[in-house]
């Protein structure tokens, strides 16, 4: 393939695993303790009993084609990548607006201009697993012999609304994409996972015209630590069998992991997981030391049975508490995302990874074990782990991919907030108006950040229109992909014009005017034929740095 990376046809590519990361959020959210007060309930219910400070939520005018739009082109624009240079793309999503057409076919217009069509991958759906069922398959093909050498591209979105109750505050939304290759930063260990299915009827979305979903809360809860006990202890099982044929006789715990991150369905759930494993560690261990150290004050609960556990508050409590400080170090720093935006399904785990390398120095997370446990209802579960590249100097691939993640602080900062009853009524026009054709949906370009794809119509035959808000004049989806070059020439498909009708650069900064900060691939992963230029200048936009990165393309704005 002429995009195909050096050599790849020669050997098994080593280090498969992620190479880049782009999160999306909306730009509005409510206040938790604000949404508690409305909601007259006591006081602490959301932000202490599930440890939710805020959550982000979609207007009628974003769906899930939009979200997913957002963050594929802003995974591609900041990466200076060639749309060429894909040669997989999975979705994995809970939010079905279709029940025939996948998201990954409305993905495919970006790709147009590029004539690039050649590129697997399908949708994958269960609850909240999509995304890591769509993670295994781009690695496995990456690692298989139909891989041609170009990357894979994974993206996870989900907008998670319920109706007005208990529920409604774990809600959230947004949308991820990894870029997935070899010689990645953040590399899959290869025979280090674990996996647990079983049918169950803790939360599923059976009425096909509502997009809410019905939950059995208790037992979602107790799925999902039976979940958690049944897939750690089958990745121990792996990882000491590791070990054993290395000729190590030391049994796997809590300790070989620097960092771990969570499904996180409200963050509270998360520290019970912790302590969780704390649990399955101190029933698994031969002779555990109780009068001191981690596990003081713990005798009593060595005989109990992990099965018989589930529903123990005094268990639970004791546990949490016990493992307070591994919480703090390890698991805590993933959790800003989830705290401040909320759950978005299918990438909350991934938020959190995201969420822990904006927080870490290169430093830091080098050379450190990542473990990984990813929940979707119904169920699906697995953990697993990720191996950070030991290589921290500046410019490495490491160094890039932190960079490139630094903002997420600043961008929630930059968010819009809204008062719990503007909330409400626009849950209520959104679960009015988001089943209709013939429907142009309700929602203000001043709710969006810049360079976000939304949702202009739906025609009489549920056909969806899209446009791209570039903090100017917006263009509709069909003409951003078909514009001749003139009088701006085309950025990957996509013409951002001024009210006077010229291309301009001022005020279509993607996503608040980031820099773009990778730069240029190290030679061991640069994609054949990118041509990645002469370095920006600083005051040049995201917009202005993808004209001079993207295969020669260019924006012209005006001097």
């Amino acid at each position: 393939h002429p995009a195909a990376l050096p050599g790849s046809s020669q050997a098994c590519p080593e280090d498969v695993g992620i190479l880049a990361l782009e999160v999306y959020f909306p730009a509005q959210y409510v206040e938790q303790a604000e949404l508690e007060r409305y909601d007259g309930v006591e006081a602490g219910k959301y932000t202490r009993g599930l440890g939710q400070q805020q959550m982000g939520f979609c207007a009628a005018h974003e769906d899930i084609n939009s979200l997913c739009l957002t963050v594929v082109q802003r995974l591609v624009e900041r990466g200076r990548l060639s749309w060429d240079a894909i040669g997989r793309l999975e979705v994995g999503t809970e939010t079905v607006i279709d029940k025939s057409k996948a998201v990954k076919t409305v993905l495919m217009e970006l790709f147009r201009d590029s004539g690039n069509s050649d590129v697997e991958g399908i949708d994958t759906t269960n609850a909240c697993y999509g995304g890591t069922a769509s993670l295994f398959n781009a690695a496995a093909w990456v690692e298989s012999s139909a891989w041609d050498g170009r990357y894979a591209v994974v993206v996870c979105g989900d907008i998670a609304v319920y109706a007005t109750g208990n529920a409604r505050p774990t809600g959230g939304a947004g949308a991820i994409a990894m870029l997935v290759g070899p010689n990645a930063p953040l590399v899959l260990e290869r025979g280090l996972r674990g996996t647990h299915m079983e049918h169950a009827y803790d939360f599923y979305k059976p009425d096909l015209a509502s997009e809410y979903p019905v939950v059995d809360g208790p037992l979602s809860i107790q799925c999902y630590l039976r979940a958690l006990d049944r897939c750690y202890a089958v990745y121990r099982r792996k990882a000491e069998s590791q070990r054993q044929q290395a000729g190590i006789q030391q049994p796997f715990t809590l300790d070989d992991f620097k960092f771990l991150i969570f499904h996180t369905p409200f963050c509270k759930l998360v520290q019970k997981s912790v302590g969780r494993l704390l649990l399955n560690d101190f029933l698994a261990a031969p002779n555990p030391d109780t009068s001191g150290g981690l596990y003081k004050g713990l005798q009593p609960f060595r005989g109990v049975k992990l099965e018989d556990t589930y529903t123990s508050k005094e268990v639970e409590k004791a546990f949490q508490a016990a493992s307070q400080e591994i919480f703090n170090q390890k698991t805590k720093p993933s959790l800003l995302l989830s705290s401040r935006n909320g759950n978005m399904y299918t990438p909350s785990m991934y938020g959190c990874l995201a969420s822990l390398l904006a927080q870490c120095s290169a430093q830091d997370l080098a050379g450190s074990r990542i473990g990984a446990f990813s929940y979707g209802s119904g169920l699906a579960a697995s953990m697993f782990s990720l191996r950070v590249s030991q290589d921290a100097s500046p410019g490495s691939p490491l160094d890039k991919l932190l960079s490139s993640l630094a903002d997420l602080p600043a961008r929630l900062d930059a968010r819009k907030r809204v008062a719990p009853q503007d909330f409400a009524e626009i849950m209520k026009r959104r679960e009015e108006t988001h089943h209709l054709a013939n429907h142009t949906p309700h929602g203000s370009h001043t709710d969006l950040f810049p360079g976000t794809w939304y949702l202009e119509r739906v025609d009489d035959k549920y056909r969806r229109q899209y446009a791209r808000n570039s903090g100017g004049a917006k263009m509709p989806f069909s003409q951003l992909l078909t514009a001749a070059p003139s009088p701006g020439e085309s950025l990957g498909g996509q013409f951002l014009m001024d009210k006077s009708g010229e291309a301009t650069r001022e005020g279509s900064a993607l996503l608040g005017a980031l820099p773009g900060p990778w730069g240029p691939w190290p030679d061991r992963t640069s994609v054949r034929h990118q041509r990645l230029q002469r370095p920006l200048h600083p005051e040049q936009t995201v917009l202005g740095a993808m004209g001079q990165s993207l295969e020669g393309q260019r924006l012209r704005g005006r001097d």
